[in-house]
């Protein structure tokens, strides 16, 4: 098991991943980077969760949008197995977890000033 330090939206993150996934996982956090600070810019001051939110919206829609504009292939006779499932790293399912509660929690507090307001 290797660790990795991660830098994203100017804060550090020390992330678990298998041995020899290190340069993906730096790929990853660039991209994931670049997004947060796409976010920042557009939308000013941002929670550390909000901006880890958009970020991962952006990379969603880039992602379909990439999706839609392939070519589509003729129907294969036979449908091809599907790929064996990744293994998770336990460590990073927790900190995902953490923070979608963390998310959860943010949504319901702006929830909340949004109908007081």
């Amino acid at each position: 098991m290797a660790e990795v330090d991660l830098q994203i939206a100017g804060r550090n993150y020390r992330v678990a991943c298998r041995d020899g996934e290190e340069d993906s996982l730096r790929q990853a956090a660039q991209l994931v980077d670049g997004k947060s600070r796409e976010a920042l810019a557009g939308l000013g001051a941002l929670s550390e969760a909000r901006q880890l939110l958009f970020a991962s919206l952006l990379l969603a829609d880039q992602l379909i949008e990439k999706k839609d504009t392939l070519p589509t292939a003729e129907p294969a006779a036979a449908p091809a197995p599907p790929p064996p499932a990744p293994s998770l790293d336990p460590q990073v399912v927790r900190r995902v977890d953490a923070l979608a509660e963390r998310l959860e929690r943010l949504a319901g507090s702006l929830e909340s000033v949004a109908q007081s307001a």
